[in-house]
């Protein structure tokens, strides 16, 4: 999983026959944005995909294990949160290409651009950081989050046009049950996005 530099802007890395887009609400009222990968493989696993959906539910564990006892992906809404992913498409190969995730992020950067009132993004996985380090580039000629591993940038006080950036690890699908420490790592940074969100964990 994650980025492949090395790949070329011809890749057939994703599906384009199938295309992915996030149930829109109020966007004046998200003031918290977790970005993960791509599409499911199969639709019905995707964000509001069907009834429990794999991304959802994977999502709700994550939540709870921050602290925040939400039951279905609505009270996600309800409480300001907006799930999103960087690609909004289905990866074919193990990996998306560097060029890839540079094609496709002029789509987030409009999504993101109409939720005036975020105040986190919580980048879930290596695909949503170099997105959005691609749209930082575009706004400003340099990378918001530094280079390095996960584990080492998590932490940092990185930011976008005022909107604090969370580097984490992907919670959208199987990823989230494989590694104890990445969950609890994680849980950590959703618990300081929302708290950055103004979203208290007892709500």
């Amino acid at each position: 999983m994650g980025v492949d530099a090395q790949a070329s802007a011809g890749s057939a890395d994703i599906d384009l026959s199938r295309a992915w887009a996030p149930a829109m609400t109020d966007a004046a009222v998200v003031h918290l944005v977790l970005i993960s990968e791509c599409a499911a493989p199969d639709p019905q696993d995707d964000y509001d995909g069907s009834p429990g959906s794999l991304f959802d539910t994977t999502t709700l564990e994550a939540f709870a294990a921050a602290g925040l006892p939400v039951r279905t992906a609505a009270d996600l809404t309800a409480l300001g949160i907006h799930r999103t992913v960087a690609v909004r498409h289905p990866k074919t190969a193990s990996g998306i290409s560097a060029a890839t995730v540079r094609e496709h992020a002029g789509v987030l950067a409009d999504e993101l651009a109409r939720m005036p009132a975020a105040r986190a993004y919580l980048l879930m996985g290596d695909v949503a950081i170099a997105a959005v380090n691609h749209i930082a580039r575009e706004r400003t000629g340099k990378r918001a989050v530094p280079a390095g591993s996960t584990y080492r940038i998590r932490g940092g006080a990185h930011e976008l046009g005022g909107v604090r950036l969370f580097p984490s690890y992907l919670q959208a699908g199987p990823a989230w049950r494989i590694e104890a420490s990445k969950r609890q790592m994680i849980a950590e940074d959703i618990a300081a996005a929302l708290v950055v969100a103004g979203i208290p964990a007892a709500a």
